[in-house]
């Protein structure tokens, strides 16, 4: 086994730190990314590290320097995207996912715009919401299925382009995911944050109608990320699985929590239940993934 150089070294650090962010702040997710393969796992902690840190400057710095932070964060991320190197850790791990996989500036920009209007934003009319949750969530989608398609691309290798159903899957997973947070974290956002995601939704005015609306908006986007995973590879199939399987069971959580009682507490899962949970959704698609390879073989033979 040859010794690593030194830039090997260095990729295989910033990968670690990535791994870190992820591992201090997201259960939930981490338990998707194990069902991955090495290349995968490593582009997916990639992007949720970048995700993460430009959340926590506008969730917990909040300070008067934010917005300069989180200008600072986008110039490096910018800069690394052309040169493939940073002295951000994270930044320099998310560059070199974002190389691998055809992540660019069509996606990043986005996302570092509808972090920005957390700082200003205290509340959302309809189309403010949508372009807010673009940028947030659903391009954060298409960072993942990139991952998921390309991981392991060599340089030299064409990208993957996936159908527009796989893309609205990506994305419809993305909003999903936010829309359920937003949900969990109704009560924060307002008291702590001063904001209002859903348009026209306050506490004041949260009643069960209101919040069964927002579950069907909820569960349209859950469907739809639902009928494009026979398109992704084997086990990134199982690991959005697992994860859809986590969040299917918030959601029903939420729609048990009178709203009075969403706006006092954050709905959580106790790990041995994501445990559970998550088993049950990897078998169960790891049945229809069998199935529909055995369809399409008896389908040819015909």
């Amino acid at each position: 086994m040859r010794p690593r150089t030194g830039v090997e070294l260095y990729d295989e650090t910033a990968a670690r730190a990535s791994r870190a962010v992820l591992a201090g702040y997201s259960t939930s997710f981490g338990i998707g990314t194990k069902l991955l393969g090495r290349s995968a796992r490593r582009g997916i902690e990639a992007v949720y590290g970048l995700v993460r840190i430009a959340d926590e400057i506008v969730d917990t710095r909040r300070g008067d320097d934010a917005a300069a932070l989180l200008d600072e964060l986008e110039d490096q991320t910018a800069r690394a995207l052309d040169s493939g190197y940073s002295t951000n850790l994270v930044v320099h791990a998310f560059a070199q996912t974002a190389r691998r996989t055809g992540i660019g500036h069509d996606l990043v920009d986005p996302f570092f715009a509808s972090m920005r209007t957390d700082l200003t934003v205290r509340e959302h009319d309809r189309a403010s919401y949508e372009r807010y949750v673009y940028g947030s969530a659903e391009v954060v989608g298409l960072m993942c299925l990139a991952v998921f398609l390309d991981a392991a691309r060599r340089p030299g290798d064409p990208l993957t382009v996936p159908d527009a159903a796989t893309q609205a899957g990506a994305r419809a997973l993305g909003a999903a995911f936010q829309k359920i947070n937003f949900l969990r974290d109704l009560g924060a956002d307002y008291a702590e944050l001063g904001r209002r995601y859903f348009p026209g939704v306050t506490p004041e005015n949260l009643d069960q109608p209101t919040l069964d609306a927002i579950l069907a908006e909820i569960a349209a986007d859950v469907a739809t990320a639902r009928a494009a995973l026979p398109s992704l590879p084997p086990r990134a199939r199982l690991a959005v699985a697992a994860t859809l399987g986590l969040y299917d069971r918030l959601t029903a959580e939420l729609a048990a929590t009178p709203p009075r009682e969403l706006l006092a507490r954050r709905v959580h899962l106790p790990g041995r239940t994501k445990v559970s949970v998550v088993a049950r959704a990897v078998a169960h698609e790891a049945v229809d993934a069998r199935a529909a390879v055995s369809a399409r073989v008896v389908g040819r033979t015909a």
